[in-house]
């Protein structure tokens, strides 16, 4: 799903799919405006499903129509997995890999290119200029010193991922793991705390692979104790989806002692099944996964949990569906991100036998429908409880728990507020 647009300077970027594409489509827009590019749309794209591309190629049309003058230059994982994809299309004049995509000379290049085919025409190979990720060893990260209209920031410190599940195209646009060293981590939150941000989260595409290519092997619960030392400022700290396998002990550790590092975790689980586990290459089983659960709650009592599951992977049972619809509930997950299976070219789910489409969607729907139960029965729960709520927006914020909450009265943006939890519409906390 696209977040944006945002324009700077006649540059205008259409970002589809995770927080990481999200935070990287700020970098492209200050390094695109600072390379002079003009009158431009950058559509930053996903490769997870074959929605996110379908989603991609029809933004790309309907800001042509919009406005046939328009240059178009397609990024992001789908352009680096794909290109021959968007080079094909007539309304796209350029394609970019993610490798640099976020770099100023980058774009000074781009510049040059779209100016020449204005003056010389171009082919649909011509188009591409995508290098091989799988070479990429350095991460280079966007680093914004503010977050312009945003409460809470982000702080890319991992990209790429060295596993192969059988159902993700990931490594394939974003490379492999790549860490951003401990003390450029730790300098950067420090400058956006500086500029008013008070909560920081801290993403990457394979969170807990954090430190494993640096000098010492940092690991990602060693970071966090760093920023929380190094950032006395920082009221808030949160972490993106990590890998149950891969949590390291000081991590568990921070979790149980740090009160500012939020008791909130997203975790890749992606099914409750352990032969659908085995097929996807997972490296956990249904009992690893809940033995990880019970070890966090331990940590942490009040920690609250999410979880990405897929619905509908190939060879999938009525009855391994049902398995993972349970398996939510015994976890006691809070936030439930169901996504139905989409066979990507190129990985090994997509030459298994694969489900009905219509079955796929079926198994996904009651997947949400055990979701929406699943975070009824948390909202209801934290009725009558007093919330820390980071105050955004249009009357809206975030618990500790990273529960959305509608506030009731006046508070101050950006501030923290104490407040009583009155009720909930089945999506949110209403807050007295």
């Amino acid at each position: 799903m696209a977040e944006g647009p945002g324009v700077q300077a006649g540059v205008e970027v259409v970002n589809f799919g995770c927080r990481l594409n999200a935070l990287e489509g700020d970098g492209i827009a200050r390094a695109a405006a600072a390379a002079g590019l003009d009158r431009a749309l950058v559509v930053n794209t996903c490769a997870v499903t074959a929605e996110a591309v379908r989603q991609a190629r029809q933004a790309i049309r309907r800001a042509r129509r919009r406005d046939p003058a328009l240059r178009v230059v397609v990024t992001g994982c789908a352009a680096q997995t794909e290109p021959a994809t968007f080079a094909a299309m007539e309304e796209v004049d350029l394609v970019l890999g993610n490798a640099a995509k976020t770099g100023v000379e980058t774009w000074a290049g781009a510049r040059q290119m779209l100016a020449s085919r204005l003056d010389f025409g171009i082919s649909a190979e011509q188009k591409v200029q995508v290098q091989d990720i799988s070479a990429v060893r350095e991460a280079t990260p966007h680093l914004a010193d503010r977050f312009e209209g945003h409460t809470r920031a982000f702080v890319e410190v991992q990209n790429g991922c060295d596993h192969r599940c059988t159902f993700c195209i990931i490594p394939f646009g974003r490379g492999p793991s790549r860490s951003v060293p401990m003390g450029a981590v730790v300098a950067q939150v420090a400058r956006l705390v500086a500029s008013g941000h008070g909560e920081v989260v801290l993403t990457g595409v394979d969170l807990t692979a954090y430190g494993a290519d640096l000098p010492g092997a940092p690991t990602l619960g060693r970071l966090v104790r760093a920023v929380l030392a190094g950032v006395p400022e920082l009221k808030r700290l949160r972490l993106s989806s990590i890998d149950a396998v891969e949590a390291d002990a000081e991590l568990m550790r921070a979790l149980a002692e740090e009160e500012r590092l939020m008791p909130h975790l997203h975790l890749s689980l992606q099914s409750g099944d352990d032969l659908i586990l085995k097929r996807m290459k997972r490296r956990h089983s249904r009992a690893d996964a809940l033995a990880f659960i019970a070890a966090l709650r331990q940590a942490r009592p009040d920690v609250v949990l999410g979880a990405d599951i897929i619905a509908g992977f190939p060879t999938e049972t009525e009855a391994q569906a049902r398995a993972t619809r349970d398996f939510a509930e015994e976890a006691g997950l809070a936030f439930l991100h169901a996504f139905p299976f989409s066979a990507r070219p190129g990985t090994a789910a997509a030459r298994m036998p694969q489900l009905a489409p219509a079955l796929v969607a079926e198994r996904a729907a009651r997947l949400r429908e055990t979701g929406a139960g699943l975070l009824r029965r948390h909202l209801s729960a934290e009725v009558g409880r007093r919330r820390t709520v980071l105050v955004e927006a249009g009357g809206r914020g975030h618990t500790e728990h990273f529960t959305p909450v509608r506030l009731s009265g006046a508070a101050v943006r950006g501030s923290l507020a104490d407040l009583r939890i009155a009720g909930h519409d089945g999506a949110r906390l209403i807050a007295a």
